[in-house]
């Protein structure tokens, strides 16, 4: 069976992993964020730098861990293929990427795009900026306001490749998890 494909994905601090790992208990299948593995390894690799909000001054090598990151949400993607069941969650997707290198005012080959192009979702649901639930911590290291701006990449670099983000309330959590599967009709 080939599941739907929906991406979750937002700004740091907005409450993503959280909504994904109460759909995972629910039964659905989540592919997780592999970001904060990959920014914490960095920062254990290179600890005697200063902390700043991109992760990117971690890695000997930028263009290569933005890769390492296109590849690993790839092949979540290509793994999806292979779930049984309505519907497999992504914590961010593909295009996530570029928006961060966007953001990051970072260049990038045409591949990323290419991927961005080639690997679509069925559905996008964003979780906007929210202040009052912001908190960072070792992976996640951005202050609140860049957390807004890196929302205004993601929404752009969605609709760059023809996505229409489906903006999920700032409500609790089972009522964010309703509002996902009501807008997917999986109920």
């Amino acid at each position: 069976m080939n599941s739907k494909k929906v991406a979750i994905t937002g700004a740091p601090g907005t409450g993503k992993t959280v909504v994904i790992e109460q759909l995972e208990e629910k039964g659905y299948h989540c592919f997780h964020e592999i970001i904060r593995s990959m920014t914490a390894k960095a920062k254990n690799d290179e600890s005697s730098k200063e902390l700043v909000s991109n992760p990117l001054v971690f890695v000997e090598d930028p263009y290569q861990f933005n890769m390492n990151l296109l590849n690993g949400r790839i092949e979540h993607f290509s793994q999806s293929k292979q779930i049984e069941g309505p519907v497999s969650f992504f914590d961010r997707g593909i295009p996530d990427v570029l928006a961060y290198m966007d953001y990051f005012d970072q260049k990038y080959e045409k591949e990323f795009i290419t991927a961005s192009e080639n690997y679509r979702y069925d559905a996008l649901f964003i979780m906007p900026p929210w202040k009052e639930i912001y908190i960072s911590d070792n992976e996640r290291l951005e202050t609140f306001q860049e957390a807004e701006a890196i929302h205004n990449c993601l929404m752009k670099t969605y609709q760059r490749f023809n996505y229409e983000p489906i903006i999920v309330p700032k409500t609790s959590i089972d009522e964010r998890i309703t509002f996902i599967v009501n807008k997917l009709k999986l109920g």
